[in-house]
């Protein structure tokens, strides 16, 4: 059965996605133009010919005025995975038992894996019907919908603004948490330095380099950054291992298994650590090559085979070594008068600083062309000032937490839980909704329900925990901060 196309409603168009690739829809197998009358990319013959837009390539047609390389893509992917969630994996192993916690990790990298291969892979056959070069997680999830079953088609704009909204919630959290910990691993420095001073004062301090990174528009300009991050997080973790790996104790020393209520604190603490779902589109609509991203042997197999091994080393043996007094970050356990523990912590505050920049690039991508189109002589001056707005307003959030591993697991429960397992397979039944003669496609639908089911367990769980830990109504069990 052929796939379904709705009649084009332009009181809904779709959104710019980040490479303003707005050019047209299609509805009932008929190519139309949006209102603003440029030609697609897709309309050039001596590239296509006169090929149905539907057989042709859609990725091929991608104008960028920046494309990255691979070895971009890569830096990014690793510095937008390799940010705190990596050193609160001790704490979240804490909260599962030390083989519940490695076992899970790997399982849970494996799926969140699968789910940005459906997302990705939704997304380019998403391309092909609506003859569009690239979207964004969320005209995916539109498109999905718009394209899908008769009941779903209506609901196709207010997912769309569920995703938005999960996706600035997920990257405005991870910024928040990033300044924090930077300021609390900066202030830890400065008192080994003699110069004692609160963390408040430490975020006043770093808001001024903030600004100015965040003034940066560019993913392309933002590799040296990505590449300086993920140069200095594999330094710091190198040296923290010399600390990690010293006078280890036996296996018996800790519980293999923890407790079930605290579970949804490690379910939330990892789903945190991966958060590079909210990337992974941006990140794979602005490659020279975007074929090479999904490739068994590509981008995001590399990135996240090398993601998953250092996350599930660092929480096994932070675990093992510290035990029950794991610390919500896992450079806040080194000992406080140890040169090389204070070169850790200055190496992972720059590399977490840097990273910022890539985590704000998403919800910049969402909420610009939201402003900016209110103030049509004025677009760079309102987009500027927007950037300002939103990283004095991580300043205010981050000031106000009062518990960085609890917040940590609840920003992983509430958002990259649904980002990462819950929508990601449920686009992937509504795309081939039409289709039932995919092989084993009984099987794939049993597959996607029950990672559905897996996320949506996890985000009420999860948050229904970290909201009760926060609150005073449980006994918290991450790390303190003030």
């Amino acid at each position: 059965m052929a796939p379904k196309f709705r009649e084009v409603d332009q009181t809904t168009p779709l959104l710019n996605d980040c490479n303003n690739n707005n050019n047209r829809r299609m509805g009932n197998g008929t190519i139309v133009h949006l209102p603003d009358g440029k030609p697609s990319p897709l309309d050039d013959p001596a590239r296509y010919g006169t090929a149905h837009p539907l057989h042709v390539d859609p990725v091929a047609g991608r104008t960028l005025e920046h494309p990255t390389t691979n070895l971009d893509t890569l830096m990014h992917m690793l510095n937008g995975n390799l940010g705190t969630g990596i050193l609160a994996m001790p704490d979240a192993f804490k909260n599962a038992g030390l083989y519940v916690g490695f076992f899970g990790t790997l399982a849970m990298g494996v799926i969140c894996t699968h789910c940005m291969h459906l997302l990705v892979r939704c997304s380019h056959e998403l391309c092909r019907r609506y003859a569009r070069p690239s979207l964004s997680y969320a005209e995916v999830g539109y498109c999905a919908l718009d394209s899908g079953p008769g009941w779903a088609q209506p609901l196709a704009g207010p997912f769309r603004r569920l995703i938005n909204t999960f996706l600035i919630v997920m990257q405005l959290g991870l910024c928040c948490v990033y300044y924090l910990f930077v300021a609390v691993n900066v202030r830890e420095l400065l008192e080994y330095l003699g110069c004692p001073v609160p963390v408040l004062t430490v975020l006043a301090y770093l808001l001024l380099p903030l600004v100015a990174l965040n003034m940066v528009r560019s993913l392309k300009l933002l590799t040296p950054t990505s590449l300086i991050a993920s140069v200095l997080a594999i330094a710091g973790l190198a040296i923290a291992f010399l600390f990690l790996l010293q006078d280890l104790p036996h296996t018996r020393s800790v519980r293999p298994v923890s407790s079930w209520s605290t579970l949804p604190l490690y379910f939330g603490t990892v789903m945190y650590a991966f958060e590079g779902i909210g990337v992974v589109l941006p990140l794979e609509n602005n490659m020279a090559n975007p074929r090479d991203f999904i490739a068994w042997n590509g981008v995001l197999n590399t990135g996240m085979t090398i993601v998953v091994c250092l996350y599930s080393a660092v929480g096994f043996y932070g675990y093992l070594k510290y035990g029950e007094g794991a610390q919500g970050s896992v450079t806040l356990n080194l000992p406080n008068d140890n040169l090389l523990a204070q070169i850790v912590r200055l190496l992972m505050a720059i590399a977490v600083l840097a990273s910022y920049a890539l985590q704000f690039y998403v919800p910049m991508t969402i909420l610009a062309p939201a402003v900016t189109k209110h103030f049509p002589h004025r677009r760079h001056l309102a987009e500027y000032v927007l950037r300002l707005a939103t990283v004095l307003l991580t300043f205010v959030l981050a000031a106000i937490i009062p518990n960085l591993g609890t917040f940590i697991s609840l920003v992983g429960a509430v958002s990259t839980s649904t980002l990462a397992l819950v929508f990601p397979p449920l686009i992937d039944l509504l795309t081939h909704w039409p289709t039932d003669r995919r092989p084993g496609q009984h099987w794939i639908v049993l597959k996607d329900a029950l990672i559905i089911a897996f996320g949506a367990c996890g985000f009420f769980f999860g948050t229904a925990k970290s909201l009760a830990t926060i609150f005073g109504t449980a006994d918290g069990t991450g790390g303190g901060i003030h």
